[in-house]
């Protein structure tokens, strides 16, 4: 069983363990406005998964900020935060915060994403939420990045998880000037 660490001390992780060059689990989350939002699977575009235990926390709002900022900037690309908070609350927060470049999904109806990506916190203080992690799946729907964070309470690895989803981002087909032909 994965562990991870709050304040110091171990917790368990439950779920499958997937892992870098696996096909990435279709789930779906609820976004701020209750529609189904699809992560994971083959897609138009990659997607960078942020795993927050909740918005409400300064850690968990500063790392929402800053994928919102930076990991929007990739082209092709769609970044997807995900945490166990209402979608009310996730409302409010991007309101609140000014934060339009990102999609807010909440796994608190059953957990699925948690339980398919094996981020569920199963012991300690926050068993039943998620623990701080960072996926890209490619458009071919491949996990090409995972990063569990070693302490919870401490942000990830920005500049890896944006490098990672720079790399995995399609690039846009230019459009040929002669219909298809050669120019």
């Amino acid at each position: 069983m994965a562990t991870t660490m709050l304040k110091g001390n171990e917790v368990q992780l439950s779920g499958a363990d997937v892992k870098v060059g696996d096909i990435a689990p279709v789930v779906t989350v609820v976004a701020k406005d209750l529609k189904d939002v699809q992560v994971g699977g083959k897609n138009e575009k990659s997607q960078i998964v942020v795993v927050v235990p909740s918005l409400d926390t300064a850690v968990c709002a500063s790392e929402t900020r800053k994928f919102n900022e930076e990991a929007a900037k990739v082209e092709n690309a769609e970044v997807i935060v995900v945490s166990m908070d209402l979608p009310f609350a996730m409302g409010r927060f991007c309101t609140t915060e000014g934060i339009e470049n990102l999609t807010v999904g909440s796994d608190f109806r059953a957990k699925a994403f948690s339980k398919s990506y094996g981020v569920l916190i199963a012991s300690g203080p926050l068993a039943g939420v998620a623990c701080r992690a960072v996926f890209v799946i490619n458009a071919d729907g491949i996990i090409t990045y995972k990063e569990i964070c070693p302490e919870i309470t401490e942000e990830p690895n920005y500049e890896a998880a944006i490098a990672a989803l720079s790399l995995a981002a399609p690039v846009a087909q230019a459009s040929s000037c002669c219909g298809g032909g050669a120019c």
